[in-house]
Formats: C-alpha cells, structure tokens, sequence
C-alpha cells in the first residue's frame, strides 16, 4: 500500500496518530463544500440538530454558531473522531448544548421523531447498507423535518472516481441514485442542487 493510500484508508474510521492528523486536516479542508451545504439550510435559531458522521467537529461549531437556542449533536463510529468533537466544543459539552456519541448510525440511541434537521458532510460514500441508513434518519427526524446531504464528489467523472481507487471503501453517488435511495427509504421529498464547476452535490430530503 502506497504512503497516500495508507494515510487516506483512515478517511472512513480514523484511528490512531494518523487518524488524529486526518480529521484535523478534514476539519480545514472541508471548509468550502461545507460553507456551501451550510447555505442551502434556512434555520429559525433554536432547531435540534444532529450531524452525521461529524469527524473532527468543525461543522458542529458551524451550527452552534447559528443556533444559539438550539442544540447540536455529533454522530460518528471514530473514537478519534468523536474525541476531536468533543475537544473542538469542549464550552457547549459542558454547557448542555452540545453531545457526541460513538455509534454506528443504523443503531443510533435516539427517541423516533427527535431531530429537527439531519445532516451528513462528506460521509455517505462510506455508509453500508445506504437505504438501511437513510431509514434510520428518517426514523429521527420530526415530521416535516430535513435531512441534507452535502458530497464534494456528485459525479461519476474520472475526477471523483479517483478517489474510489485510492480509498478504501468509497462510493460516489450521483443525484439520481440519491433521490432513489432516500424516496425508497420513505422520504416524502427530496431536492438536489448541484455545483458543476467544483462537481459538489447537495441533497435536501423531508420527511
């Protein structure tokens, strides 16, 4: 295994030293495709969110900065992952407006109907069992509530297949297969907008 493909396999499930290097550079890198998800989203300012597979917690402070009567949970299977998001908001932990949980997302923790908004950044491409996953989500979100997914990668173009070649366990998804997925998993509606120039794919689905 190359050196590049040796420090991306920790993309999925970052671990150790490498994995703590890897959500750090995920938390700066990720910035622009998520500042563009982030302004599909209209937000009242008191909302229950969770974020799926939240790495190093860089969006989770996103929302904590837009939500100052709402709170905010963090999602991910990582032990790393979840001890950077838990650092990163250390303030909102300790003040009750913020909670991370190591889990996988079929088998999340939370009451039916919970949350008002879901959300996975960059994430999806790793998830089993994809319609399995979206059924969990929908199963947390109140009725009328939002699920957005925001990828860098929307395309199934030589540019974003690369990236399956070089880490393992990645899918590129495109609009079309989404909106399937998620209509089949029982999403009453479900929006796509895309960014052709920097191949970005935001997916907006109700339930």
């Amino acid at each position: 295994m190359g050196l590049l493909k040796k420090f991306f396999a920790n993309a999925a499930k970052p671990k150790g030293l490498v994995g703590k290097l890897v959500v750090s550079i995920m938390n700066r890198g990720h910035a622009p495709v998520a500042a563009w998800g982030f302004s599909h989203l209209t937000l009242r300012g008191d909302e229950d969110v969770l974020d799926c597979g939240c790495g190093g917690g860089a969006n989770i402070a996103q929302f904590l900065r837009v939500l100052p009567r709402g709170h905010v949970t963090g999602l991910d299977y990582s032990e790393v992952s979840v001890e950077k998001t838990k650092a990163l908001n250390a303030a909102a932990v300790a003040a009750g407006r913020c909670a991370v949980v190591q889990c996988a997302l079929p088998e999340m923790p939370f009451e039916d109907g919970r949350f008002d908004v879901v959300t996975a950044f960059e994430t999806i491409y790793f998830w089993p069992d994809l319609e399995e996953c979206f059924r969990a989500v929908l199963r947390v979100l109140k009725p009328g509530g939002v699920f957005m997914i925001t990828n860098e990668a929307g395309k199934k173009n030589e540019r974003s297949l690369k990236w399956t070649r070089i880490v393992d366990g990645m899918t590129v998804y495109t609009a079309d297969e989404l909106k399937e997925l998620l209509t089949h998993a029982g999403f009453a509606r479900v929006e796509t907008d895309d960014d052709a120039k920097d191949d970005r794919l935001n997916v907006k689905a109700y339930k």
